[in-house]
């Protein structure tokens, strides 16, 4: 079992936003991201899901509706192992300042409420580091749902959570999925120390308090990129 590991073992810094879909946490990171390069530091992004080796054959398996909860987590570690190898874990032997839109929690959360054994998924995912910080963008179901269905015509299968048989409606399998999700992310937030910031409050009082948080975190003047003459 997985609790905690390998904080601060590379000279690089390990940043994980974590939430529901339409809780902010990729807006909050995206603002993140801009003021530490307005800064002039090493900076680098990745979000989950993004391989480009893996993403035809995710796409592909669930267009056709083939994924069995082992596959489709197998797949989505797949594609994590692969920019782990190639992006996160050489950028922070380099020492960079790595953002990463969703980390192995998402995977614990999501596959665990698709059946998955939280044992398995915790050893699955046993080679990744865990990040120096990660916020929990604990936003209300209600207000991240609104957010979601408020701009998004219409809702993905597997977004849904159609392929588990929670209701025949996208939207009330949504609604169940999601729950479930959040459910998951608050009996994992103290084991893994998340770091929660009000998904509820205005946008540039949560960007306030995760500079805030990260200035006090981490020594940012270390990762000044320095400018060849």
């Amino acid at each position: 079992m997985i609790v905690s590991q390998d904080r601060g073992r590379y000279p690089g810094r390990l940043i994980a936003v974590e939430g529901l879909d339409g809780s902010g946490k990729s807006t909050q990171l995206y603002l993140l991201k801009r003021w530490l390069e307005m800064k002039g530091l090493k900076v680098f992004f990745t979000e989950w899901n993004s391989s480009l080796l893996i993403k035809k054959a995710t796409s592909k398996g669930k267009k056709r509706q083939l994924l069995t909860p082992t596959t489709f987590s197998l797949i989505h570690c797949t594609d994590f192992a692969d920019r782990y190898e190639r992006q996160i874990l050489p950028l922070l032997k380099a020492g960079y300042l790595v953002l990463c839109d969703r980390y192995i929690y998402t995977a614990f959360a999501r596959d665990a409420v698709r059946g998955c054994s939280p044992d398995w998924l915790h050893n699955l995912y046993g080679f990744a580091c865990h990040p120096d910080i990660t916020l929990f963008f604990n936003t209300s179901l209600q207000i991240a749902l609104g957010r979601i269905l408020g701009g998004r015509p219409q809702l993905k299968y597997h977004e849904a959570g159609m392929d588990l048989g929670l209701s025949s409606d996208p939207y009330e399998s949504f609604r169940i999925f999601q729950g479930k999700i959040y459910e998951e992310y608050l009996a994992m937030k103290d084991r893994f120390r998340f770091i929660e910031i009000d998904g509820a409050d205005p946008i540039e009082a949560q960007q306030q308090k995760v500079r805030e948080l990260i200035a006090a975190e981490i020594d940012l003047a270390h990762y000044r990129s320095r400018t060849i003459v």
